[in-house]
């Protein structure tokens, strides 16, 4: 029997198990066969060792931006896939992003295609950033999109003026979703007490990068996370919460669990790893702190972090994205746009991060560190948000019958260890000219990443394998990992 590949001494992590000493058999770009010794029974045209490495399945990263309008110094889908494969990321999730001008989400949607369509290194799908919800758009294109375009969530802002919703639309918006049974995201920040704190540090003068902190305290992310699980309860619809970063936030979603409503949550690397002092880089006159401006911003608290940390063990968050939104440092369009006149000016700097080809390596260091388990690196990484977004029938998972995306680790112990290394920013893949998590420590990386069967990443190797194009686009269904107990097919009505 002949398969296209062979991979052999393998120790095979699921969302559930730790299998020592597998092989897996590839053929037509799926996984074919399971199990020890058959390499007695298929001929492959390839093989690889993995000398008892971990092999997980590919990580699927479920917050991503690329290519849009408000970041013109950041990475369009070439260089941010390319990026994504070098990390062990074989599917991402980029977002068609509506202006409150555009009447139509349709062209939007169309142009997004054309933008990533032949430039992918990996595969890839849309959520839809909604910001005018007109009622053509809500009872007659979102349900096309559903059905015909494959486009199963969307994303909705609670702070932005450019995006900002109001507790109605908000509403109104949920509604719709709801009886299309696709996933709703929430950025939950209140914006008006931003914009109130801003106002008052500018009237200060208090604008370096570290005012993008003080600008969104903790009770920003808490307020609006509590709001925003009222206004699902309300709904009775599933809801997840986009890059938590706060003890507090973090609890209302946690007490929500615990009264069985369907309330998921995400946090992203940055949240786990950095904190606000990285705001205060003394650097290029005190504005190089304005690389780590994200929102919601950094956090003083170490015990933030911690709770980051805790919430990914005990369920409170069901992913873990890399919410990479970048653009470049030292770019007139980019961070330094916040610089006017020597002097930094904290509502001019771009929000966002470079994370998308650090995502596995960094939670993968979680695992070597003892932080989380190896099956939550995968439940988390892979599963859950193959499972919450419609792609569970072909992602995220090792077993016979899915996509063949395989990423083999290097072993923990042995002659192919591989060695520590601290990371720079010219090791990675992306287009953009800084890292935050320059310096960090690393014992593990992706040796091989593997898409559909295809060796795309070879860290030993030539690096990148793949090629642009590489990528397709994935038609998802409704989420497999939480509904709404029934599927209204009227409006909203209270119980």
């Amino acid at each position: 029997m002949e398969v296209e590949l062979l991979v052999k001494n393998a120790t095979i992590a699921t969302a559930s198990d730790v299998i020592l000493d597998q092989q897996i058999a590839v053929k037509d770009g799926k996984i074919f066969l399971l199990g020890k010794d058959l390499s007695n029974i298929v001929n492959a045209k390839s093989t690889i060792d993995a000398f008892g490495a971990y092999v997980t399945p590919g990580g699927v990263d479920s917050h991503v931006h690329l290519h849009q309008d408000n970041a013109p110094a950041g990475d369009n889908f070439e260089t941010g896939t390319r990026s994504a494969i070098a990390g062990g990321t074989t599917t991402i999730l980029a977002f068609a992003s509506q202006k409150k001008t555009d009447e139509s989400i349709i062209p939007v949607v169309e142009e997004y295609h054309r933008r990533a369509s032949g430039n992918a290194y990996c595969d890839y799908g849309f959520h839809l950033i909604l910001s005018k919800p007109n009622a053509t758009i809500l009872e007659k294109e979102l349900p096309t999109l559903v059905k015909d375009g494959g486009i199963s969530s969307a994303k909705l802002y609670m702070t932005y003026a450019r995006l900002k919703l109001s507790d109605y639309e908000v509403l109104d918006i949920m509604n719709a979703t709801r009886k299309l049974g696709m996933t709703t995201m929430i950025h939950a920040e209140n914006g008006d007490m931003i914009e109130f704190i801003s106002e008052h540090l500018e009237k200060q003068r208090i604008t370096g990068p570290y005012s993008h902190a003080l600008s969104r305290p903790g009770i920003v992310e808490d307020e609006a996370t509590y709001r925003a699980i009222s206004l699902s309860e309300l709904m009775d619809i599933p809801l997840l919460i986009v890059h938590m970063s706060q003890k507090t936030a973090a609890s209302h979603v946690r007490n929500a669990q615990t009264r069985l409503l369907p309330i998921h949550a995400e946090t992203c690397p940055h949240y786990l790893y950095l904190t606000s002092t990285r705001l205060k880089d003394p650097g290029d006159s005190g504005f190089a702190g304005a690389m780590c401006v994200c929102s919601p911003a950094l956090r003083d608290d170490p015990m933030d972090l911690e709770a980051m940390w805790a919430g990914l063990n005990n369920g409170t968050f069901t992913t873990v994205a890399s919410d990479h939104a970048p653009d470049k440092y030292d770019h007139p369009q980019g961070k330094k746009a916040g610089l006017i006149d020597g002097k930094g000016h904290f509502r001019k700097i771009p929000n966002g991060l470079p994370g998308l080809e650090t995502r596995m390596p960094l939670l993968f260091k979680g695992v070597l560190d003892g932080r989380i388990s190896i099956q939550k690196f995968v439940e988390l990484n892979c599963s859950n948000p193959a499972k919450l977004y419609g792609m569970s029938d072909r992602k995220g998972t090792i077993a016979p019958g899915m996509d063949a995306d395989l990423v083999i680790w290097y072993p923990v112990e042995g002659d192919k260890k591989m060695g520590s290394f601290a990371l720079t920013n010219e090791m990675l893949h992306h287009d953009i000219d800084y890292t935050p998590f320059e310096g960090t420590e690393f014992a593990n990386w992706p040796r091989y990443t593997i898409l559909r069967g295809k060796i795309v990443w070879d860290r030993d190797g030539v690096g990148l394998a793949g090629v642009k194009g590489d990528g397709q686009y994935l038609k998802r269904g409704s989420s497999t990992l939480s509904k709404p107990r029934d599927i209204w097919v009227n409006d909203w009505r209270p119980s």
